[in-house]
């Protein structure tokens, strides 16, 4: 079975909550700067705490796991900067925290619950690992020393921070066809493409005989009978698709080659990167046609040209969605700075002596208690935050 993970969120990096706690309003200790948890003896730390954020608190340990991930991450995408991109992630660490929590806190707020899309999402994840049921699932967790009900609720919260910000956020930005005519005007060079065409595959393969020692022989001429009946197997898929079968559907039931779960899809090709035989067939055909079944090393292959781009700058309405995506997220980032200094503005952030939060804005507030000032008027004066704690 794959290894449970978890998805990125688009352009923001908030990792997610591990064990984040919700502290009771009429319990919260009255102090105004975080204080450790520890045992019975009052010997041993069992818990610090790093971060307030009205109600709820970021402990080291979920500072420390969510940066574990971050090492995780990167290790496994493997890019030629590892080092620098780990430090800038772990140095922006607690800040991405604290804004996750804020957008938690704001889904509460607007009554998001994700419980719908997290149901759709486990549903999905199961499917990829490959377990039966959802209690399989769980097990495949427990398995890896993931804790299911953490890992659901990371899930959750990933599901509510990003309808957070479609709703709050990404609903607010305009992209008018101005705009997008002006970027394709001024970027032609970079939209520049050689003719290339993306492909999808059904394998019908036809088994290799094998010698004594159970090793295949690539030598030997396979079974005239078993080449026979991939044929007519293959052939016989291809009538269902010109008669109105979807490929990919076609594809992930029939297809014995690795690309099956996918559909079939290959990806791009430029001339040049196929077999001349392929290349010649698939470069004359058009987006939508499929080859008639091609004999190969591996038995019977049916493709099909899902794109043929030509060679030059595409025409604006075949980049024009690529082009409304690229404005959206450009707009998006500076407009998510605004909303999290909107947030941290309304909600009592207090960050232990000795952790940096990068994403703090002067204006955000920070609870002091005097005997000048009693605690009633400070929970007066933000009382309109149903969030507020006192520390």
């Amino acid at each position: 079975m794959k290894k449970l993970g978890l998805p990125l969120l688009v352009l923001v990096s908030f990792l997610p909550i591990t064990a984040q706690q919700t502290v009771p309003a009429a319990k919260a200790p009255a102090a105004t700067q975080p204080q450790a948890r520890t045992t019975a003896n009052d010997d041993t730390v069992v818990e610090e705490i790093v971060a307030r954020i009205n109600n709820a608190i970021i402990t080291r340990a979920d500072l420390r796991h969510a940066e574990e991930q971050t090492r995780d991450e990167i290790k496994q995408q493997n890019p030629p900067n590892a080092d620098q991109l780990l430090a800038e992630r772990q140095k922006d660490q607690l800040r991405d925290l604290i804004n996750q929590q804020l957008l938690v806190q704001k889904g509460q707020d607007l009554g998001i619950t994700g419980d719908t899309d997290l149901i759709k999402k486990l549903d999905e994840i199961r499917k990829q690992v490959g377990a039966e049921t959802i209690d399989d699932l769980a097990k495949v967790a427990e398995q890896q020393g993931v804790s299911f009900e953490d890992f659901k609720n990371n899930l959750r919260n990933q599901i509510i921070t990003q309808q957070v910000i479609g709703r709050e956020v990404g609903s607010k930005i305009q992209i008018s066809p101005a705009e997008v005519k002006k970027y394709y005007d001024d970027h032609k060079a970079d939209m520049e493409q050689p003719e290339q065409v993306r492909l999808s595959e059904i394998l019908i393969p036809v088994a290799q005989p094998k010698g004594p020692d159970g090793k295949e022989l690539p030598d030997a001429e396979p079974d005239p009978q078993a080449v026979a009946a991939a044929q007519a197997k293959a052939e016989e898929l291809v009538k269902q698709i010109r008669s109105g079968a979807k490929f990919d559907e076609v594809a992930k039931a029939n297809s014995g080659g690795p690309t099956a779960e996918q559909g079939g899809d290959l990806g791009y090709f430029k001339r040049g990167t196929l077999a001349k035989e392929l290349e010649d067939k698939t470069f004359a055909m058009k987006a939508g046609d499929i080859t008639d079944a091609i004999r190969t090393k591996q038995g019977f292959v049916i493709l099909k040209v899902t794109e043929h781009q030509q060679a030059g700058v595409p025409d604006l309405k075949v980049v024009e969605n690529q082009i409304q995506d690229r404005l959206y997220y450009t707009k998006l980032e500076p407009a998510l700075q605004e909303y999290f200094k909107k947030l941290r503005e309304d909600a009592y952030i207090d960050v232990k002596p000795g952790y940096v939060d990068t994403g703090a804005v002067a204006t955000q507030t920070k609870p002091v208690f005097t005997d000048e000032k009693p605690k009633k008027e400070v929970a007066a004066s933000k009382k309109k935050h149903k969030h507020f704690i006192l520390f």
